[in-house]
């Protein structure tokens, strides 16, 4: 990975990105991770567009690369992103590093994952901010997040993560099985009469709904 990543001409994104899901997989059999994936058909055949799940920990973004069959980069935590491994995927996917109490590094960020995805990009976008023991609860989606989507006219695609917190934060030692599932998306044509405000509470509402048809209630803390 540090290797691609310091030669990023002699290698195409696909190829960093197939060395990603590799990575994810090794880790995923050493530790009795299973992701079940659904709506894989859901995703749009041509063009960027911009994902957007529910946040329950460290393996979200993981269980999202694993699971999406073409090459995407996403957007985290600045701070968190030095981590061993971590940087080494950052830097693999050219993924954002996020200042996340920094208005103005935010607003750049934003202009730069819409420009990517008006050239076909597509990316991993958690609203929610950070988790603290969200488990399968979704928190309230922060609206300045959808800009992106907004100024690039992509669609949104929603994300359902279920018991991805599971991985890192169960005390058990035995098998840990997780949910991915890709909601069909929302075309600009839809949600351009929004304000974000209203787009972070319906791709919210999206996604606390599949929870409920799964058995899960994503509105509620416990």
């Amino acid at each position: 990975m540090r290797r691609m990543a310091s030669h990023p001409d002699s290698y195409s994104f696909s190829e960093r990105y197939a060395l990603a899901q590799q990575m994810i997989r090794y880790m995923a059999a050493s530790g009795r991770i299973t992701t079940e994936v659904e709506g894989v058909e859901n995703l749009p055949s041509e063009g960027g567009y911009i994902m957007f799940p529910n946040h329950q920990g460290k393996y979200d973004a993981l269980g999202i690369i694993l699971s999406h069959p073409s090459p995407c980069s996403f957007v985290m935590d600045k701070m968190k992103s030095r981590r061993f491994l971590i940087n080494e995927l950052v830097r693999l996917l050219y993924a954002k590093r996020l200042k996340i109490k920094d208005p103005r590094d935010g607003f750049k960020i934003m202009n730069q994952i819409a420009r990517d995805v008006s050239n076909g990009s597509k990316y991993i976008l958690f609203s929610e901010g950070g988790y603290h023991h969200n488990h399968n609860h979704v928190c309230d989606f922060h609206p300045g997040s959808f800009k992106c989507a907004i100024w690039s006219k992509s669609p949104i695609v929603p994300v359902v993560l279920i018991d991805s917190y599971k991985v890192f934060n169960s005390l058990s030692f035995g098998p840990v099985s997780t949910k991915v599932i890709f909601l069909k998306p929302i075309t600009f044509q839809e949600y351009h009469h929004m304000k974000t405000p209203e787009l972070a509470r319906m791709v919210r509402g999206r996604i606390i709904e599949c929870m409920a048809q799964h058995g899960v209630d994503g509105s509620s803390s416990r």
